[in-house]
């Protein structure tokens, strides 16, 4: 359901939550302010279009989400892929992927799919989230220094540019983003400044300082982009052709990816904070809508932001007007104070991003996961968190999920438990109903679902039987599905046991299995005399002699 009309419901939008909301969102609209523009600069943009993606994907997302408490706007996550895209492609190529990204978002939401992304293993990602922090960390050396001639295309040339760059580091530069740092991580621990917002204390200072001092050389909005224009977004749709949108296509899908993953986490978060519960589909149709129309408004991709959601159910908010304030008070930022911006150093805004990149690596669960999690998962992390530093995100969340796919399809393999059944355990099933095994039959138990990577263990158990039994029955009551392969599979052996004069009988199937076996043909195969819905029927058409001869039809 649109959040907006589920807060209504629930009586969320009343004036008695006004005061809140109004606060919250308010708080959330200044912690916005300095992390927007960052994330813009870092994505190879304006600091404008930061603000602009912040206030129009906040306010959609906060209307046509599915969570009440979301907040979006552009993140740390996205930094990788889109200066990557902007390199490449421009800003008007990354305008347009974030449009067709959109797009993607919500045919997915429309198609009920959001549930699958939440099918990602935690190993996957974990891994590909601390490489983008590590990439973020060492990507904004350069301005956090005040480094010359830092460049490369891939993460080791432009590690290695910057070390060989360190000798000529700026000194002002590195004074103002080190004090930055320190009033960033030391503002939420001093006693009466809990509620100040670090990154907000961290910037007001540097600014202040540059205002005042002046100091040569150090690099800032005003120097880099000219400031700040004192001026809502405007209107702008980008030029699109056909051959645009087909070499766009795959950074869509990658911004898509990622977009989808990263809010419905917070969504996750936020419903674990505030203790709702969030439509996964509707907030991929939300967050489809704020990037289709963020583009035409001068901003790029934007997602749900972690960080800035969790500070909005902190400081009380619980239904989308905070969502709504948070964008009305980055509108009233610009209008008012856009020209105090020329003099924000990058400096300033590089030490912010040093505490998002840790924020974001999450050392602690990425160490704990490390030491205690099995060694396949820590393979799985390991795998992924390189490929993301050294190769691409999009290389690594897909080899990352393959790999764990693989796993889960071994460990569900090997569980699958196919034997033959003995005597003794048979009549202590049986023995109630006053049957026993018959003489020269063979039963064999399958136990888990009948899929190709169970196969095998199938094969190799009716392999054991080097003697011709009278019969063999299969009983399938514990299968609770299964695949072409498994119903190939099943039928060689049948025909070959057919083939040898074996009687073959398969009981206990469920509705489920027992309606693909009919649709594969195998109830013909074995005869229809020979298939039995329970093992004491299969026992006493043995015993009468009923079954039809092996391969017959009725």
């Amino acid at each position: 359901m649109i959040s907006l009309l589920e807060a209504h419901r629930a009586g969320l939008l009343s004036r008695v939550h006004w005061t809140r909301n109004i606060v919250a969102g308010a708080i959330v609209g200044v912690v916005a302010l300095p992390l927007a523009m960052a994330f813009a600069i870092a994505s190879g943009a304006k600091p404008e279009q930061g603000l602009y993606t912040a206030i129009v994907a906040g306010l959609l997302v906060a209307m046509f989400g599915g969570s009440r408490v979301q907040i979006a706007g552009p993140t740390g996550a996205f930094i990788v892929i889109l200066s990557g895209i902007t390199a490449q492609y421009g800003i008007d190529g990354l305008q347009i992927a974030t449009i067709l990204a959109g797009l993607i978002l919500l045919l997915l939401g429309m198609a009920r799919l959001g549930a699958i992304i939440r099918f990602i293993p935690d190993p996957v990602i974990v891994g590909f989230t601390a490489g983008i922090a590590v990439i973020i960390w060492t990507g904004q050396w350069q301005y956090f220094f005040g480094l010359p001639g830092v460049s490369g295309e891939h993460f080791h040339e432009k590690l290695l540019s910057s070390f060989a760059a360190f000798p000529k580091l700026h000194i002002a530069t590195t004074a103002i983003a080190t004090l930055t740092l320190a009033v960033v991580i030391a503002i939420p621990r001093i006693p009466g400044f809990k509620r100040v917002p670090g990154p907000l204390a961290g910037l007001a200072v540097a600014t202040l300082l540059m205002t005042l001092l002046h100091p040569e050389g150090v690099a800032t909005i005003g120097s880099a982009f000219g400031g700040i224009p004192r001026t809502l977004p405007s209107w702008q749709f980008p030029e699109i052709t056909a051959a645009r949108l087909i070499e766009l296509m795959g950074p869509a899908f990658t911004i898509a990816m990622l977009g989808a993953i990263e809010s419905l986490l917070s969504a996750v978060v936020a419903d674990g904070m505030a203790g709702t519960r969030h439509d996964s589909n509707q907030e991929l149709i939300g967050q489809g809508i704020a990037n289709i129309f963020a583009p035409l408004f001068g901003g790029f991709a934007a997602t749900g932001a972690i960080a800035r959601t969790a500070t909005n159910v902190r400081n009380g908010g619980n239904s989308p007007i905070a969502g709504i304030v948070h964008a009305l008070t980055l509108v009233l930022i610009i209008v008012l104070l856009a020209p105090l911006a020329a003099d924000v150093p990058l400096a300033a805004l590089a030490a912010i991003l040093f505490v998002v990149a840790w924020n974001m690596s999450e050392a602690r669960h990425f160490t704990r996961m490390v030491r205690r999690a099995p060694p396949a998962d820590v393979v799985i992390l390991l795998v992924t968190f390189g490929l993301t530093v050294f190769v691409d995100l999009v290389v690594a969340v897909n080899i990352g999920v393959i790999l764990a796919t693989l796993h889960f399809l071994r460990r569900m393999a090997s569980s699958v438990d196919v034997h033959q059944q003995s005597p003794q355990e048979l009549n202590q099933e049986l023995e109630h109903r006053g049957l026993t095994l018959p003489e020269g039959v063979l039963v064999y138990s399958v136990e888990g679902p009948f899929f190709f990577g169970a196969v095998e263990n199938f094969e190799r158990a009716l392999a054991a039987t080097h003697t011709d039994p009278k019969a063999v029955i299969i009983r399938l009551k514990w299968v609770p599905f299964i695949d072409i392969t498994g119903l190939q599979t099943l039928e060689e052996v049948i025909r070959d046991l057919q083939r040898r004069k074996v009687r073959v009988l398969l009981t206990g199937a469920n509705p489920r299995v027992a309606g693909k076996l009919e649709r594969a043909g195998l109830r013909d195969v074995i005869g229809t005399d020979n298939y039995f819905a329970t093992l004491p029927e299969a026992f006493a058409a043995i015993d009468a002699g009923r079954a039809h001869e092996p391969g017959s039809t009725t």
